[in-house]
């Protein structure tokens, strides 16, 4: 059993969603997988883990590529209070089931054709893997040929001027580079979750310095990967404290994702309220959907990911001809009337007050 979770991609597309000349292969060619492998590595803690690793299948069902994550361990740069919390609570939570999820990966891509590499940087060959580790704020990209990991974001967000900039990136999603054919091409998109995540040590919020690093809203960074430079985000103003007393902050500090459109637009899932809406660069959401279906357990609309996809995707489907929604007036938006017994009310809440 390949033990697959949370992604793959097919070869002829580096990421999964649509991109101009990029068609992925249905009837032949190899495929990406994100799988788990049950191993033990000292190095990072003498309990069990849970690992991951990527494994590339041909269409035949051959397994002739594989990388394992917890080898690379020692390239990562953990700082001795963050191996000390590994060691002791290597990420034993939730899907572990008894063993230490120690990085949590959530994504792998390809990093396709790309300007970086058209110019000489080795570091982004198209065949290099772009992933992210949840649990550890760690973005990496792995060398296909050597297994070496080439590029790398996190867990330290605070060692040059760029990176205390930038700022902490916590339990990030959908780490991927903008594929060659769409604006922004070349530069990476992170869903930055927020809530908490990390290892180091111990702080009030983490008394035992697991998920160490805390923090209670989202955003959407499209970043240059050679200067870190921040060339788009959502929310425009991430100002700290102030956002903090938004009662309309975005915000899902688990699952999520987001996709650059060949539009310039930028879809967003905003996962733990199956919220997905497309927002234009300059802020101005122009489409959204949030989500009717409710997982049993959490008794919540979860969306872990969603993409905008051409007709000639999906050939089984009706192609509809678009129709243009008429913007509606929040002022005036009232609920139908209720049936006879029952009784709805609309509720005015004035921004900034509780």
């Amino acid at each position: 059993m390949a033990r697959q979770h949370h992604d793959y991609q097919r070869e002829g597309n580096p990421v999964g969603y649509y991109v101009p000349g990029m068609e992925p292969l249905v009837d032949r060619g190899n495929t990406l997988l994100l799988c788990h492998k049950n191993l033990k590595n000292p190095k990072i803690s003498q309990k069990p883990l849970l690992d991951d690793t990527f494994i590339e299948v041909s269409w035949d069902g051959n397994i002739i590529w594989e990388w394992i994550c917890s080898d690379h361990f020692e390239e990562m740069g953990f700082s001795p209070e963050a191996r000390k919390t590994l060691a002791r609570e290597p990420g034993m939570v939730g899907v572990g089931g008894g063993m230490g999820d120690w990085i949590h990966m959530n994504c792998a891509a390809l990093l396709g054709p790309n300007r970086w590499f058209d110019s000489g940087d080795e570091r982004f060959h198209p065949d290099n893997i772009i992933w992210s580790g949840r649990h550890t704020n760690v973005m990496g990209i792995t060398d296909k040929k050597t297994g070496k990991i080439m590029w790398q974001l996190g867990p330290d967000f605070t060692s040059t001027p760029a990176l205390r900039k930038l700022g902490q990136i916590i339990g990030q999603h959908h780490v991927h580079m903008i594929p060659k054919g769409l604006p922004g091409e070349g530069n990476i998109l992170i869903f930055d979750n927020g809530g908490l995540a990390g290892y180091g040590a111990p702080n009030p919020g983490s008394p035992t310095g697991l998920f160490n690093a805390l923090r209670d809203y989202s955003r959407v960074i499209e970043l240059n990967p050679i200067t870190l430079e921040v060339a788009w985000q959502y929310p425009p103003d991430i100002s700290g404290i102030p956002r903090l007393l938004d009662p309309l902050v975005f915000y899902s500090s688990l699952i999520s994702s987001a996709q650059r459109l060949a539009n310039g637009n930028t879809l967003i899932t905003e996962g733990s309220h199956g919220r997905i809406f497309e927002i234009t660069q300059q802020h101005e959401i122009v489409w959204e959907y949030i989500s009717p279906y409710y997982a049993k357990k959490i008794k919540a609309p979860l969306v872990y990911r969603a993409y905008r996809v051409p007709y000639e995707w999906v050939p089984q489907a009706e192609r509809q001809d678009g129709k243009a929604v008429p913007r509606p007036n929040n002022s005036k938006f009232r609920v139908p009337k209720a049936p006879r017994g029952r009784v709805f009310a609309v509720v005015k809440i004035k921004r900034g007050t509780t």
